[in-house]
């Protein structure tokens, strides 16, 4: 058996990311974790289970989204909630217990209860329709917050004091508060319905706290956690997603079993970082996203620890973009890791090239969700090109152009600089179908484009090699800023040349197939079962 131990955390937080439906998503939903376990589920490599340690009322709407929704786990929080229930049940808020003359109305957004003229409640809802909390108010002001769970009860409500959350309290199914969490960090334990539950059906356990009051949600969460840990067998296999979290807890209570440890970008510092020691004592494996972060923990282990293997999270796939079906020629060109003197070349050198090569458009791309982050980029942008001598309307947004809607076709001042907003995956993949180059050049490409452009044929130009380039086929690598009108010419004007790095990619993306990662993650387990020592590292 192997467990998956994600970081499913809401700003660093014991809390699922789920948000109000009409709220952009900041951030993708997918990780890691999330491509492990559906590789797994598909291809049926071993029997596996999801050990969730946050509070996660709406966790089966999650897995749904992420095609997991069969995916067998471990709630933490069901543990000290004692739930039960496992089906997801349909929750009406008109089936709630509401006052006399109540009053209901439907807003774009939410729905208003309103009682007596003043605004007794705020009924939010998620992405799937199903409401998820209900904030009740009393002069004006929010007094409390019902945190619902899908499967049709109360899993959390929250007490406010002044318009600020005194105290919340984690509910069982019945409506029977279990524990009792405050503002100030520190956990009580209802002491007339003392325990959690381990287990489930008729082979569950009723196990008592060994303490009332706790410093810390996570000291409670360590207990229960424990406790589940004591009927897993010895030769069971974790992988724990790198976390600042939970790492320190995990060494605690794993120490001494056999651990996968899973490094995801940007959600587990490679620099500097004391928990990397302690990483180092207790994993029997490393996995990296990247090549590029196997090498940062191979050069942090200082040779100490070797069993570390890059196995990205994604697979290639043979699906060819519509690039060749459009009169334009799209380059998709990323920009949130790029620093502001680059930008400023790049922008420089592309406008340059947008002055030969009439087909030719920029599509800037960021995964940064503020509502004023396209305005941002173009604003930058037009500086960039008014700063060089180019119109600096090449970087306005068309449908606030008013007074060029007016002129005719061939007076009108083309726009050449649009931006691309994506968050989630799927997004992405659309927005990269269309483009007929990937352009980017930040010093750690990124990962999810390389392998979707592997996967669409379409050719890159980057800065640093990867094993997703073979230069001068699937893509070149640009070393000079200076060579990059060469370097987009070379495949923007040579049909040639773009087929051959269609056909590069091709077979490129025969090295990266669901086939290869579950040959990789089959050879890592095995490493891991024959590995005879508590671990590698020491």
């Amino acid at each position: 058996m192997i467990y998956f131990i994600p970081a499913w955390y809401h700003q660093n937080e014991w809390k699922e990311n789920e948000q109000l439906w009409y709220r952009r998503r900041m951030k993708s939903e997918t990780d890691d974790t999330v491509k492990q376990i559906q590789l797994f589920q598909r291809n049926q490599i071993c029997e596996y289970e999801i050990l969730v340690l946050s509070h996660a009322p709406n966790l089966r709407h999650f897995l749904h989204r992420q095609s997991m929704f069969r995916a067998p786990y471990w709630s933490c929080f069901d543990a000290i909630q004692e739930v039960r229930r496992r089906k997801p049940a349909v929750l009406s808020f008109h089936n709630l217990n509401w006052p006399k003359n109540i009053e209901f109305i439907y807003s774009p957004f939410a729905v208003i209860a309103m009682l007596n003229g003043e605004k007794y409640a705020q009924i939010e809802f998620g992405e799937d329709g199903n409401p998820i909390q209900i904030d009740l108010y009393k002069g004006g002001q929010i007094n409390r917050k019902n945190i619902y769970d899908d499967r049709g009860f109360i899993s959390c409500t929250m007490i406010y004091e002044n318009g600020k959350m005194a105290y919340e309290q984690y509910l069982s199914e019945n409506g029977v508060w279990k524990i009792c969490h405050f503002a100030d960090g520190h956990v009580v334990v209802n002491p007339k319905n003392n325990g959690y539950l381990i287990g489930v059906g008729e082979s569950d356990r009723h196990i008592p706290y060994r303490k009332l009051s706790y410093a810390s949600m996570g000291e409670i969460i360590e207990e229960v956690l424990m406790a589940y840990l004591e009927q897993t067998q010895k030769e069971d296999i974790f992988c724990a997603a790198l976390h600042p979290k939970h790492m320190m807890m995990l060494n605690r209570l794993l120490g001494n079993r056999k651990m996968i440890f899973s490094l995801f970008h940007e959600r587990f510092s490679l620099v500097d970082n004391p928990q990397l020691k302690e990483v180092f004592m207790h994993a029997n494996y490393i996995v990296a996203d990247t090549e590029k972060n196997k090498q940062l923990i191979e050069k942090a282990a200082k040779g100490r620890f070797r069993k570390i293997v890059n196995i990205p999270p994604y697979d290639t796939r043979v699906d060819w973009g519509i690039s060749q079906q459009l009169h334009v020629q799209k380059i998709l060109v990323p920009v949130d890791d790029l620093p502001a003197d680059l930008v400023d070349a790049v922008i420089q050198m592309l406008a340059a090239y947008l002055e030969e090569n009439s087909f030719a458009r920029v599509h800037l791309f960021t995964r940064n969700a503020d509502y004023n982050r396209q305005d941002i980029i173009l604003g930058q942008v037009r500086g960039i090109l008014e700063k060089h001598g180019f119109p600096p309307e090449w970087a306005i947004e068309e449908n606030k152009n008013k007074f060029e809607n007016l002129l005719d076709e061939e007076d009108r001042i083309p726009v050449l600089f649009t931006v691309e907003q994506c968050v989630d995956e799927l997004s992405v993949n659309k927005v990269l179908r269309e483009q007929r180059i990937l352009l980017d050049l930040a010093e750690v490409p990124d990962l999810f484009l390389q392998i979707s452009a592997v996967s669409m044929g379409v050719p890159q130009i980057v800065r640093t090699q990867t094993q997703y380039i073979y230069p001068g086929k699937n893509g070149r690598i640009n070393e000079d800023i200076r060579t990059l009108k060469d370097d987009l010419a070379f495949y923007l004007e040579s049909l040639s040349n773009w087929n051959q790095a269609m056909i590069a990619s091709y077979e490129l993306g025969k090295k990266h197939t669901s086939k290869s990662l579950i040959n990789q993650w089959k050879e890592v387990i095995e490493e891991v079962e024959h590995d005879t020592g508590t671990s590698v590292g020491k």
